[in-house]
């Protein structure tokens, strides 16, 4: 049908490279979201894919986004789709639990 189940929402930003330390084009991924009725069916992982592919012809050499320590779920999809866990921001989200800042290189083969 017609029925919205799942978003993912990203931009292209400037700044210093996670990976690189130099200045460069990165993608940040700002939100994504599935219904829970939907989870598990790869529908994540295609949104995630498309959005990179995207990003990349865009020109980013990198992508970043950030993701609740305690979401195991999410993290394990970050991580099969080449995401590395790069620092913790302590507090990042308003009931005061950390982040993981995830970074995905682009320029790699």
């Amino acid at each position: 049908g017609n029925t919205i189940v799942g978003y993912n929402m990203c931009r292209i930003e400037f700044g210093i490279s996670y990976i690189r330390g130099n200045f460069t084009k990165k993608g940040h991924i700002i939100s994504i979201a599935v219904l829970s009725e939907y989870r598990g069916r790869g529908i994540g992982y295609n949104l995630m894919s498309e959005a990179l592919k995207r990003l990349k012809e865009c020109g980013a050499t990198e992508v970043y986004l950030e993701v609740r320590i305690s979401n195991t779920p999410a993290i394990e999809l970050y991580k099969k789709l080449g995401f590395k866990a790069y620092k913790i921001i302590k507090e990042y989200y308003r009931d005061g639990e950390d982040a993981y800042l995830m970074v995905k290189d682009l320029m790699e083969k």
